[in-house]
Parts: C-alpha cells; structure tokens; sequence
C-alpha cells in the first residue's frame, strides 16, 4: 500500500507531499531561515500544516511549536523569548504582535512555481536532527508561565522509532490520530507515520463523528485519542444499529494526555474485543512506557532504554506495588529549558523526578495514580489523584478539588462525570463506601463533561474556579 495523508478535503502521497516540502523549503529560504533560524508555526491541524513543519525540519530551522489557539499576548511573549525570526500562520491564528509573519497558503502557493525536485529517498532532515535547539515546545503552564522545552530532532525522533517498534506500527498502517499536532502525543504521531512510512488520517480532532467516517473511508488500522474523546467515540457508535461500522479496520486502539478509567476500558472491550491500550510520557522525557495487544496491562512497559522506578520522598527506591513518585532516567531526555534569556539552560542527566504517583507490578509494568498534588485535611495528607484512582476501580469517574477551609485545612469537592443522570446522593453513597471517612467528599458535583483543557485532559484549573463558586 503506497503511504499515504489523507485530510478531509484532500489524499496525496506521502512521497508527493515531501516533494512540495522541499520546495516550500525552498521558499522559506527566501524568507531569511536557514540552518538553526528559529521559527514559530502556530496553525491547527491539516495536510498544510504537515508539510510546513517537514518543510520546516528539511530547512535544518529550529521549529517552535504554538499551539493555533494562544492568544496574542502569550505569542508575542513567546515570539520575543525565543527571538523566532519568522511566524508561520494560518488564517484562524492570531500571530505576534512582533516579527514577519507569512501565511501557510502563501507559502504553499509560492512554491507551485518551483520545479518539483526528484526524491530518491525521505526527506533529508540530518541538519535539523543535529540542532540543539532543534525543536521547542512548552510545557502545560499548569504551575505558572509555560516553559520552553528544548529538544534535539535526533532525540525526539529514535524516541519514536523505539516508541513504534513496542507499539508494533508497520508500513501497512492507517494512522488516525485524533489530537493537536502541536503538542507532544499529536506531533509524535506525525513524525511516527513519516519514519515508518505508513498512512496518515488529518480528521477534525473536535468532531468525533466526522473523524469516524474518515475512519471508515481510509480503513485506518490505528487509532490514537484521549480519554475522553474515546467517550466521544462510544456515545456516538452505541447509538447505531451496527456500532462497530465505521471502526471494523482498527486493530490498536491507543491512548494518552491522561489516566483511563477501568470502566471506560471495560466498555471497549465489550465492544470490539480489544481494550484501550494506556501509555505514559511527557514533553520533557519523550514517550516512556506503553501497553501493547500482547501486553494490554496498566501503561505497560518502558520503552528499550529507559529506566523507571519508584521511589519515597526519602529517594529510596520502592519494590513491586508500592506506590511512590515515578522517576525516569530517559536517553531521550530534553536539552533543557529556555532561560529568560530564550538561551539554553541545559538539564542535567540521569534519574529526574516526574511529579507523578505510580507503581511497578512484578512483571515491570507501569501504573499511573496521577499528579503528586498534596492537600492537607484533618490533619491527614492527602492525595486527590490517588483518592481518583481508588474511585475510578469502584465505576466513578471523578476529580477531586482541594478548597482552603480554615477548620478543616480543606473541604473536598467531587467532581463526577455521568451522563446517566445519576444524582449526587448515588455517587456519593458509592464514593463513601470505598474511601476512609477523613478522604470522603464534603460535596458532589455531577457534571455532564468534565472540562478539557487543549490536550484533551480534564481542566483542573477551570474545576478550581468551579469548586471556588459552588
């Protein structure tokens, strides 16, 4: 099967789009970006925005990723940080106030009028590999500014090439990705599909439905999504008469950006006869752990060369199913982050702490429980993402929420997702029935929808805001 992108308005190969790749490559050169030049590329998904970014990586530029929603402000903060000779946008992104910008139909347009290059090959990106600062991405911004995360594209991509080889990912493959291309998990899918040479689908990552009839139509074999986006997916299809339709050529059912919930796996499994396949990593660390069909359990294993453990706030480290703070000696690991300066500040080596709660069965694979969020309540410290991970093995699907309460130290506030209808009361009978009374909510909020933040996972600070008003 020859590889090929498919979007919603147009199929070409992959060959011909690393054609026009080169070329427009060719007309970013006459916009001043050369080897090591940094440039911003703020635009959503699509076939353009694919060929840009390796238009982008043949140049040998240093590719500074912003997502196509952040307002001006934060783009001209990140346009002067990183001093980005050039901003790439498309026609729903606000640019910078500062610096040349070019749309990406301009350049897309422009270089129709260059002869198209003969390919032999894929696409040369060995001076963009050995670039420092090769590709900058940001960090969530949950704890204050977002930062700069510096990588090499050599890095990010033999991640990918490890990251594929657990996965199983062939030539054969349809890849549907169902996430932002410029965030970590939507630009690894990208990268993974140019390295193995598989198809790839660019579907409206917002619209379920419409991506499940691309998914019909392209026969994609690999699907990639979010919790609740795989929600999406079953609300839609067990709504039809024959709900496996459109979804009968997918053999790998991937997921990321956040924890699963055991009951959502459940019902997949029902479904198709496959369960959701979890996976662990981060901006700064690269991919690190992934279940796989023959090994579906927790986040699974890590991937060849790197090193997880767990450990006690004291750094000893934990034995099979003790639970502690999850740390990852990755070879894929960043460069560092920007300084305030827009330099490097390089990281150091070695075993880095993730902030997040995790254990190691027997067997080595990888349990997620969530951030390390400490809360103080009765004179008890608490975790909320643990207390989730206890609820979620009993059905409930929740958030908990710290809100100062000067006799308590904290009042919990429960956030549960249900859309049955389910009232407060039932939820709160089964949370009490599985958590000790000093972890037990002072309220419960049920929801619909939980909010998402712009990588599909649940939006703490809006539940923040929430639980503050309620």
């Amino acid at each position: 099967m020859t590889a090929t992108v498919f979007a919603p308005d147009s199929a070409q190969s992959l060959h011909d789009l690393e054609r026009t790749a080169a070329r427009v490559a060719a007309v970013l050169a006459g916009h001043g970006v050369h080897p090591g030049t940094r440039v911003i590329l703020k635009a959503d998904n699509s076939a353009a925005w694919v060929t840009v970014l390796l238009a982008l990586a043949h140049a040998g530029a240093s590719i500074v990723l912003v997502d196509h929603q952040d307002k001006a402000d934060e783009t001209t903060r990140i346009q002067r940080l990183t001093r980005a000779a050039l901003t790439i946008v498309d026609d729903d992104a606000v640019p910078p106030a500062d610096g040349p910008v070019v749309f990406v139909y301009q350049l897309l347009a422009a270089a129709t009028a260059l002869p198209v290059p003969q390919l032999d090959g894929p696409l040369d990106l060995d001076i963009w590999r050995a670039l420092p600062d090769g590709l900058i991405m940001w960090s969530s911004g949950s704890t204050g500014v977002p930062k700069g995360v510096v990588k090499t594209g050599a890095r990010f991509l033999r991640n990918l090439e490890r990251n594929a080889v657990q996965i199983g990912h062939r030539p054969g493959d349809v890849l549907l990705p169902l996430l932002p291309f410029s965030h970590q998990y939507g630009l690894s899918m990208v990268f993974i599909a140019w390295l193995v040479r598989c198809s790839l689908v660019i579907a409206p990552y917002r619209r379920a439905d419409r991506a499940l009839r691309m998914a019909a139509q392209t026969g994609a074999t690999v699907l990639d999504a979010t919790p609740s986006t795989y929600r999406s997916i079953l609300n839609i299809v067990t709504r039809r008469p024959d709900p496996m339709a459109e979804l009968r050529t997918v053999r790998l059912y991937c997921s990321g950006a956040a924890p699963l919930d055991p009951t959502l796996v459940d019902r997949y499994v029902a479904l198709c006869g496959k369960p959701l396949l979890d996976s662990y990593g981060s901006t700064e660390l690269g991919n690190v752990a992934f279940a796989t069909e023959d090994n579906p359990v927790a986040t699974g294993q890590p991937v060849e060369g790197m090193g997880v453990r767990i450990v006690d706030n004291e750094d000893i480290v934990l034995g099979a199913e003790e639970i502690g703070e999850i740390e990852v000696d990755s070879p894929d690991l960043m460069e560092g982050y920007l300084d305030t300066d827009g330099e490097l500040d390089l990281a150091p080596r070695g075993w880095r702490r993730t902030g997040d709660f995790g254990r190691l069965d027997k067997d080595g694979n990888l349990y997620v429980h969530g951030r390390k969020l400490a809360v103080h309540r009765m004179g008890y410290t608490l975790y909320p993402e643990l207390i989730e991970a206890r609820v979620a093995e009993a059905g409930c699907s929740a958030k908990v929420i710290a809100v100062p309460d000067e006799r308590r130290g904290s009042s919990l506030v429960f956030f549960v997702e249900d859309e049955t209808g389910a009232d407060a009361g039932h939820w709160r009978d089964r949370i009490c029935a599985v958590l000790p009374a000093y972890e037990q909510p002072n309220r419960v909020v049920v929801l619909d929808r939980l909010p998402l933040n712009r990588n599909g996972k649940p939006d703490r600070k809006a539940l923040e805001n929430l639980a503050a008003g309620e």
